[in-house]
């Protein structure tokens, strides 16, 4: 006969208790306990989600060979994933609603069918007659691409087992449910053991499943945190919804680095691969315009260009505004105190906006250079030369110091056509300059207000 047992468990964290309580102990959340029933026919057996030998063996004696990989067949995916799909693992991938991650994977799947390889796309929330018409307008669905709509875990796994695919997409795992588990499909236990079970077949049958999943509204992956540890790796879809630009970042990779990402351009006819983003970023730059300079800031392993914008008018409020678009509010504010201070710019008195074009993101410390040139450009309503990029950290005492990689982004600048990069003056002396480029060096804010 079945033994049931009745417990609470914390729909944030995944903590489970004898008995409910208004405040989890463990993530402080109030009232988030959820009473879940568990129902078991035999002893509960280990989820297997690894692929350990059972026992102890010497280092030396284990394969150092690389894992096995295959072409995605999309360029900025493979650069994102380490070199290509791994036979065997687990993808989880996640991004704000409406950013591209279906589409995204049914191009991949649509990719390896025309390449004669079997592909299966399951979803929870589509049926498949919205799939057909997603994979219509991004240009055809292929003939060994098959496509089901399913819930249900145990028959998910079934329909596997059936198909053998090459590569399997589960769309998403929030939807997914166990029969076996108490509680509505999403809730932590079913999200926790769906994926476990899913991972686990996974690894069992050498076969990629890539897991598409929600975000909280603070950004991060809904469920238990231990969703991330399950899987090999983890790849985030970043973008605004108002720019083409769609970033997709690994920050887990258990077969290659995190440090790779790939750049996206949403289109009519899905996600186009961006071989050369910063020409991209700048291609409607204006010309000679206050307030706007070009920062080579570091993606992964890219460089890219960006543009910041700032925007200086007299200060319209009781109190200053300070307003920020792709750049760190704390930072920028930091920027500011030390123009009032160090190069007497009454920046108490005036408003400040400060953009980065495109929806890109400027938040390494390199920005700090760039960022002030656009703001005391705009304050002084006078343009920066056209052909010039800035990079450096700029300290509290107003130094400017070194940041890392000086030679890929002068490379990527005169790349471009840029003929000169103000930098720190201790890496412009050390970092040989390509043929025609000029490296201006400057100690401190003084230097830099008389370039400007």
């Amino acid at each position: 006969m079945a033994k049931k047992k009745t417990t609470f468990e914390c729909q944030t964290c995944g903590s489970r208790y004898p008995k409910w309580q208004g405040r989890c102990p463990d993530c402080g959340g109030w009232n988030t306990m959820s009473e879940i029933t568990l129902v078991s026919d035999k002893p509960a057996s280990r989820t297997w989600t690894g692929s350990g030998t059972g026992e102890a063996v010497p280092l030396d004696s284990v394969d150092g060979g690389n894992e096995p990989r295959f072409t995605s067949t999309i360029k900025e995916l493979d650069r994102a994933l380490g070199g290509g799909i791994v036979e065997g693992s687990a993808v989880l991938v996640g991004g704000d609603p409406g950013i591209g991650k279906s589409t995204l994977l049914l191009q991949l799947l649509q990719g390896l069918g025309r390449n004669g390889l079997k592909t299966l796309y399951i979803s929870g929330e589509e049926s498949p007659r919205q799939i057909r018409m997603r994979a219509d307008r991004l240009g055809g669905p292929p003939e060994k691409l098959l496509v089901q709509s399913e819930v249900d875990v145990e028959r998910i796994i079934a329909s596997l087992e059936k198909h053998s695919p090459a590569v399997a997409v589960i769309d998403s795992v929030q939807t997914l449910a166990s029969a076996e588990i108490s509680g509505s499909p999403g809730t932590v236990s079913q999200v926790r053991e769906t994926t476990a079970r899913l991972v686990s077949w996974s690894k069992a049958k050498g076969m990629p499943v890539f897991l598409v999943g929600h975000v909280t509204k603070d950004g991060a992956i809904a469920g238990p945190r231990v969703l991330e540890h399950m899987v090999d790796t983890v790849l985030y879809f970043e973008g605004d919804k108002g720019h083409p630009f769609r970033i997709l970042r690994a920050v887990k990779n258990r077969f290659g680095s995190t440090n790779e990402v790939g750049v996206f351009e949403m289109s009519e006819g899905g996600l186009l691969q961006v071989d050369n983003p910063s020409a991209l970023l700048l291609s409607e730059r204006p010309q000679s315009a206050p307030g706007s300079a070009v920062v080579p800031c570091l993606e992964g392993t890219r460089t890219l260009l960006v543009e910041v914008q700032a925007l200086v008018s007299p200060q319209a409020f009781a109190t200053s505004q300070r307003t920020t678009y792709g750049a760190e509010r704390s930072r920028v504010q930091i920027l500011l105190a030390l123009m009032d201070r160090r190069l007497d710019y009454a920046m108490v008195n005036h408003d400040v906006f400060v953009s980065v074009a495109g929806g890109m993101s400027l938040t390494e410390p390199a920005g700090d250079l760039g960022l002030m040139a656009a703001i005391a450009s705009a304050y002084l309503d006078k343009p920066l030369p056209n052909d010039t990029v800035y990079f450096g950290e700029i300290g509290l005492a107003g130094e400017v110091r070194a940041v890392s990689r000086p030679d890929e982004r002068v490379a990527e600048a005169a790349k471009l056509g840029f003929k000169r990069a103000v930098m720190a003056a201790g890496q412009a002396e050390k970092t040989p300059p390509p043929k025609g480029f000029e490296l201006v060096g400057v100690k401190g804010l003084e230097e830099l207000a008389e370039i400007l």
